[in-house]
């Protein structure tokens, strides 16, 4: 694999240290490096779901790589934009990909008007807890979605960093 490094063109958020901080607990407690109650296969998924929909482009370089590293299946990763049209996930993971697509989309009047029963159908699956951790992972990831949108990170390869 190729190294990326990125460039931020708009703004810096470590320059204000409550962004900084709102940021740095979000990933501690629902991150990829954290310790959660749901499968970690399936919270990365959450994770890259949430980043492709965002189209972050930071987000979508580590969480594809994360997903990689979390040992989930290509097929599951490779389809993931489309994971509605496949057989690859259970009931529980498409629950918890419906709720997350609910949760990111929410301004869209028919994500909303339904967004009820995508709860309904995850609570089938999770316990209160696991739904309040996904509930956060979700969160997460469109905090820093949107953050390192507004920073404007641009990615570049190594070696064209170099030169």
């Amino acid at each position: 694999m190729t190294d990326v490094t990125f460039t931020n063109h708009r703004a810096d958020s470590s320059a204000n240290e409550d962004l900084a901080k709102l940021a740095r607990h979000g990933a501690d407690a629902f991150g990829y490096k954290a310790q959660l109650r749901i499968d970690r296969q399936l919270a990365q998924l959450l994770r890259l779901r949430v980043s492709q929909i965002n189209n972050c482009v930071y987000c979508l370089n580590l969480h594809y790589e994360a997903a990689r590293d979390a040992g989930i299946p290509r097929p599951l990763i490779d389809t993931l934009t489309a994971w509605w049209e496949t057989d690859l996930h259970t009931d529980a993971a498409r629950a918890a990909l419906a709720y997350a697509e609910a949760i990111t989309r929410v301004a869209d009047a028919s994500v909303a008007n339904d967004f009820g029963a995508r709860h309904d159908a995850l609570a089938e699956h999770f316990s209160p807890e696991e739904v309040l951790e996904i509930i956060g992972i979700v969160i997460n990831m469109n905090v820093w979605t949107r953050l390192k949108m507004a920073e404007g990170a641009v990615p570049r390869l190594a070696e064209q960093a170099m030169s």
